[in-house]
This record gives structure tokens, sequence and C-alpha cells, in this order.
């Protein structure tokens, strides 16, 4: 009974069943016919840390502290967004024979998507645990804002993907250009360096308009420094990564109806 009245508020919540299962079958997907399987998902940004690491450490100095989970933390918060909103982008294209055979709330689609990546970076953040062993690095008490950081990533990512799986249906251009926008972003958000290696605190401002910036530095200062967000950097971050999921979701909702037509 409790279960039928929660339902009638939040509707998407009889299919969890199925967002699940698309879920889990997307991330079995991505590593079928591979000989180390979900080890991928440990043994990637692990690699990229290492390119990067021997590039920003030995070419081009880095004065970060910790610099390798500094590194690695961002990384994987990163593959978290990068992934599931271009992945997102095919959501619906992908499935075009189910989306116009069988009727389901086609926002199942990007919230499995999501619910994919989701997962991966979980098994990443393994990763991360054992570099923190290895080198020795006990994490502050401020690392209990994690679950929160996750939760205001999956909410940014969810938002971003919801327009962006409806509007490829109708403008495929727009895959070509979100991986530029991917590819751009990534030099602008603290991952490599920090945002303290702008002098200009008018840049820092801009930058920060990137809930994305704000969401791994945040990370970054307390996973890593013990560093508390200052209040009107967590509700500015907070506020605006949900502003952007109740935006894109009603973008997909005015716009889905008609997907069928185009596909």
């Amino acid at each position: 009974m409790k279960d039928r009245k929660i339902s009638s508020y939040f509707p998407l919540l009889q299919y969890r069943s199925l967002i699940f299962s698309i879920a889990i079958s997307d991330l079995k997907l991505r590593y079928k016919n591979s000989f180390l399987g979900f080890m991928w998902s440990f043994l990637e940004p692990l690699l990229m840390l290492g390119v990067l690491y021997l590039v920003f450490t030995n070419i081009l100095k880095s004065n970060i502290v910790n610099y390798p989970l500094y590194l690695l933390l961002g990384l994987i918060m990163w593959n978290m967004f990068s992934r599931s909103t271009s992945n997102s982008l095919n959501a619906i294209i992908s499935r075009r024979g189910v989306v116009s055979q069988i009727y389901f709330p086609r926002e199942v689609l990007p919230i499995a998507t999501c619910i994919t990546t989701f997962i991966m970076m979980i098994f990443e953040f393994g990763a991360f645990a054992v570099f923190m062993i290895f080198f020795h690095f006990i994490p502050p008490y401020t690392i209990a804002f994690l679950p929160l950081l996750l939760v205001l990533l999956f909410a940014l990512s969810l938002g971003i993907s919801f327009s962006l799986s409806v509007g490829n249906v109708y403008f495929r251009d727009l895959q070509y250009i979100w991986n530029v926008i991917l590819q751009a972003g990534f030099f602008t958000i603290p991952i490599i360096f920090s945002l303290d290696v702008y002098h200009n605190e008018a840049i820092k401002k801009i930058l920060y308009l990137n809930p994305v910036t704000g969401i791994i530095d945040i990370a970054h200062n307390t996973m890593l420094y013990g560093t508390l967000p200052t209040a009107n950097e967590l509700t500015y971050t907070v506020v605006l990564s949900f502003i952007i999921l109740f935006f894109g979701y009603a973008v997909f909702r005015k716009f889905e109806s008609k997907t069928i037509e185009v596909l």
C-alpha cells in the first residue's frame, strides 16, 4: 500500500525494475568478449592516471599536494559526467526499434544510462581506495561530504543527459558538438590543474559557473585537504545542479512525445 502511494507521486518508480535491468544489461554489454571484463573499470582510470602523472610531474611540474590522488579523483568524477552524457546521446536512437513498438516512459533510457556509468564510477572508487592505502593517506573527516557530491554529480549528469538524449533525435550534429565541449571542458575543470593557477579572480568565477567545476573542486578540498566549502559555494552547486536536472527533464518531456515520428 505504501509503495503504491509513493508510486502515485513518482510514476517512474513503477519502472525501477526495468531501469536497473537496462542499466545492468548495458554494463555487461560494455565488457562483453573482453578478456579482463569488469577489471577495465579499475585499469582504465589507472592507465590514464599513469600517463598524466608522468607528464605533469616530470615535464610540467605540479606542486599540488597529494597530486596522484588529486588527479585520480578528478578523473573518476569527470569520467562519470562525460560517459553518462555522451552515452545518453544515443540512448533513444540506439533503441529505436523497441521505442517504436513498446510503450514505456522514454526517460527510463537516459536514467538507465546514467546508472550504468554511476556503477562504473563506484568500481573506480575502489581503485582510488587502493591508491589511498598505497600512499598511506588517511582521509579527513570531511570525506563525509562524498555521498552528497556523488548525488549532485548524478543529478547534474542526468539533467544534461535528458536534454542530450532527446535533442540528438532531432539534431544529429549535437553528438559532435557535445564531444568538442567535453574535450574543452576537460582542460577548464580542476582535474589536471588547481583553480589556483588562475591568478585572475574573474576567471575563477567564470569557471565556477560550471557546476562540474564546483563539484570536483569541493571533492578535492573535502576528500584530500579537510577543507569545508563555503556556504555560498555549496548552495550554488546544489541549487544549480538540481535546476539543471529539472530543466533537462522538462525539455525531455516537452519533446519526447514526437520522437517516434522523427525516428
